[in-house]
């Protein structure tokens, strides 16, 4: 650089930072950031003499990756060009495009970098940047941890017009008028996969026991979702504030004369309450659990809300597929009068509510989890649905908005990507999604079931460092649809299975076995199949890769996610080849 400046005397107002580690994300840091008159530059160096496609691919959005976050979490970078520039160290010649990242050999960096010179040009304030907040979207688990912790979520611009702090005061509000009226509220928040509705739970109970001063424990976080208590008390080191709702049922539920002590209850995932028939087997009642919520609720002494977080389209169990129906049925049978709290689009479907408040604050549409892919939920619908020419064109999008989906047909290949790009990162996570029906994987190593990761040991899977042998980074265990819905990785590997299968005109799914003496058969199998692709499909945080297996009845599979003009990774006898080539 020094003699770059004395060539270029205005290079001498431009600052350099070295390993400028973005904060909050330990490991995370480009080797240089460059800021001239009017832009910042994000250099990562390799010195790879001779990397792979798929290293050189996991390199490139490594980079670009820098730049997209400096761009969009980075206080003082939001209205300034952030470029992504990539050097290979010992491939001089080097010069091309990718996308939007350049990629250099080291002897055109210099006439690169003299491109931005441009001395008449105002000057933004360097040192205001490098003092300027960096606040990343936090992962669910970061944020129930800084909130138990009693440390500030960051003000994060997407978080804000996504509207989670109109939600959660709503709900604060209704809590209130509950409280003071003596009256008995249900409030249901409605939100597509990744919109932050579990978020929204905690920091409203966070509220009610930390912040509204009435009462330590007027509210409690109830799931369903097994795996999901289990990482949120593993991560919070807390079994109060987040419990199971089927162990919470079980012990004040169907008449029994205990009381619990929080009159406030967060239902996630409520869509999915068992109906009369699942409670009876599971539980020797024939009480829905909506029923169950809503007597209990007539119990409490003066006052009662529950909250309901719906997800949209994720009824994956036996027993869940009554969906909304089964809570106006339990208002139906009520005895005490329920005031709703609901957006408009599903105020119709509670005739038997005493009275209805519309309100769209508590209809969540833009996903947190997928970082900048806001369209990822309706590529991953109309993928789902077969409308191909509409999923082409929302990939584009997707891509453009800085989510990477690659397909492959080698596990090997995919690995080595999220191996490359995450390399020492600490609090990136990435792992094996699977289908829990998806029995061809045996073919190739994967067990869904003996290499699966069971619901107590949850917790360390998504939440242990990535050399931890228990960790989800170690790449050998998988989680399917019932582990992970709810939770998220930073680049999941989601590996098809034979359970659903694209004919060439639709999807399909196998004919369910004829069940044992007793065992209930799913009303729509094969909606419950589609619905747990649709979770498997929308963990992603930086993207995904779909890996699908070179098994031939997975052929036509392959052929269908290729016509929607999904990147491929190299295959390793691509790879094979390149180094044949270069070696002659």
């Amino acid at each position: 650089m020094d003699t770059l400046a004395m060539e270029q005397p205005e290079l001498r107002q431009w600052t350099i930072a070295f390993e400028y580690e973005l904060p909050r994300e330990r490991g995370r840091r480009p080797d240089v950031v460059l800021l001239t008159h009017d832009r910042v530059l994000v250099l990562e160096f390799k010195d790879h003499p001779r990397p792979s496609r798929v290293e050189q691919t996991a390199h490139i959005d490594q980079v670009a990756a820098y730049a997209r976050d400096l761009q969009h979490y980075h206080a003082a970078s939001h209205h300034l060009a952030v470029l992504p520039v990539l050097v290979y160290a010992h491939r001089p010649g080097l010069q091309e495009e990718r996308g939007e990242v350049i990629v250099l050999g080291p002897d055109r960096l210099k006439s690169h970098l003299t491109s931005f010179v441009a001395a008449s040009s105002p000057q933004f304030d360097h040192m205001a940047w490098l003092n300027a907040d960096y606040a990343p979207l936090p992962t669910l688990v970061s944020a129930a941890r800084r909130l138990f912790e009693h440390e500030p979520l960051p003000a994060i611009r997407r978080a804000q017009s996504a509207g989670i702090e109109q939600t959660v005061a709503a709900l604060i509000d209704a809590a209130r008028t509950a409280h003071e009226q003596g009256e008995h509220h249900l409030a249901l928040v409605t939100g597509v996969p990744g919109a932050g509705k579990t978020l929204v739970g905690l920091q409203f109970v966070y509220a009610r026991t930390v912040k509204e001063g009435e009462g330590e424990r007027d509210a409690v976080f109830l799931s369903g979702n097994g795996p999901l208590v289990s990482v949120l008390q593993h991560a919070l080191e807390n079994k109060v504030f987040v419990q199971g709702v089927h162990d919470f049922l079980k012990q004040y539920g169907a008449h029994r004369d205990r009381l619990p002590e929080e009159h406030i209850w967060v239902y996630d995932e409520a869509q999915r309450a068992w109906d009369a028939q699942q409670v009876l087997e599971k539980r020797g009642h024939a009480t829905s659990e909506p029923e169950d919520f809503l007597r209990l609720g007539a119990q409490m002494t003066g006052w009662a809300m529950l909250v309901g977080l719906i997800g949209e389209g994720q009824e994956i169990y036996i027993g869940e597929e009554g969906g909304l129906a089964g809570w106006n049925t339990a208002l139906q049978n009520s005895e005490k009068p329920w005031t709703l709290h609901a957006p408009e689009k599903i105020t119709h479907l509670f005739s038997h509510a005493t009275s209805v408040i519309p309100n769209n604050a508590l209809d969540l549409t833009v996903s947190l989890r997928s970082h900048l892919a806001e369209d990822l939920y309706l590529w991953v619908h109309a993928l789902l649905a077969g409308e191909d020419e509409r999923a082409r064109h929302l990939i584009t999008r997707i891509q453009a908005q800085g989510f990477e989906v690659y397909l492959t047909r080698d596990l090997e290949i995919a690995k080595e990507y999220v191996r490359t790009r995450y390399k020492g990162a600490e609090d990136k996570r990435y792992g094996l999604l699977a289908s829990s029906k998806a029995s061809n994987l045996k073919q190739v190593g994967l067990d869904a079931w003996n290499l699966g990761v069971k619901a107590y040991n949850a917790g360390p899977w998504f939440n242990n460092p990535p050399l931890d042998p228990k960790s989800c980074c170690q790449l050998t265990r998988l989680a399917s649809e019932f582990v992970c819905q709810g939770l998220e990785l930073d680049f999941p590997i989601v590996c098809w299975g034979t359970d659903l299968k694209w004919t060439g005109q639709d999807w399909q799914s196998p004919t369910p076995r004829t069940p044992a003496a007793g065992k209930r058969v799913p009303e729509n199998p094969h909606r419950l199949r589609v619905n747990s692709y649709r979770v498997l499909l929308t963990r992603g945080r930086d993207g995904m890769i779909l890996y699908v297996p070179a098994q031939t009845a997975l052929d036509q599979t392959y052929s269908y996610l290729q016509a929607l003009d999904l990147p491929e990774l190299p295959s390793r006898s691509e790879i094979w080849q390149d180094r044949v080539l270069e070696t002659t």
